[in-house]
C-alpha cells in the first residue's frame, strides 16, 4: 500500500510513493519509495528507498524476527536476499529484545540461508569504515550452562583487527 502508485503493464513495473508498507508473505518493508518489477518467471524485484528504509521478517520455526534499516533497500525474491545500503544496520529481536545488532555502509542479508556479510564504508562515501557489531549477554539461566573460556581468546563474535568485512550465520543460539 502507498499514498500513490504507478504500473507499467508492458515492463512490469510498479512504482509506489508516499508512505509505502509491502507485505510479501513475512517480510514487511516500509519506504517513501519503492519500485518493484517482476520477471517472466513471476519473481519480484524490488527497490526502496526512505529516510531510511526498513524490513523485517520473521524467523523460520523461532520466535525471533530480523530487521534492517538503510537508505536504501533492494530486494531479490529470486535469490531470497536483501541488500542495506548506506548507515545500514540490522538486528535480531527475540520479541522485542534485541539478541545481535551490526551496522555497515552495506549489509547483505540471504534470508532463506539465514546469513550475512556486512562491508564498512565504501571509498569515498562519509562514515565509519568499519563494521560494528554488539552482541547483548545471554540470560542469566543460558549463561550459568554455558562454558567458561579458559583460553584467553577473544570472544567469538569479537571483530578481528584490520578488518572491514564480516559475516555471519545466525543462529538460535549465541
Amino acid at each position: 500500500e502507498s499514498d500513490r502508485m504507478e504500473y507499467d503493464d508492458t515492463r512490469k513495473i510498479s512504482t509506489f510513493i508516499g508512505r509505502v508498507v509491502l507485505t510479501k508473505g513475512t517480510i514487511l518493508i516500509r519506504a517513501d519509495r519503492m519500485v518493484v518489477r517482476e520477471d517472466a518467471d513471476g519473481f519480484q524485484y524490488g527497490r526502496a528507498e526512505g529516510s531510511p528504509a526498513s524490513f523485517r521478517q520473521k524467523r523460520e520455526g523461532l520466535d525471533e524476527h530480523v530487521e534492517g534499516y538503510g537508505q536504501t533497500i533492494d530486494y531479490d525474491g529470486k535469490a531470497e536476499t536483501v541488500v542495506l545500503t548506506s548507515e545500514a544496520s540490522l538486528r535480531r529481536l527475540e520479541r522485542e529484545r534485541v539478541l545481535d545488532e551490526v551496522h555497515g555502509a552495506r549489509i547483505i542479508y540471504q534470508s532463506g540461508a539465514e546469513f550475512y556479510t556486512v562491508e564498512g564504508r565504501a571509498p569515498g562515501a562519509q562514515g565509519s569504515d568499519r563494521v560494528r557489531m554488539v552482541i547483548q549477554p545471554r540470560k542469566a539461566s543460558e549463561s550459568s550452562s554455558a562454558p567458561a573460556s579458559t583460553t584467553g581468546d577473544a570472544p567469538s563474535g569479537a571483530p578481528a583487527s584490520g578488518r572491514d568485512r564480516k559475516s555471519t550465520r545466525l543462529n538460535s543460539s549465541h
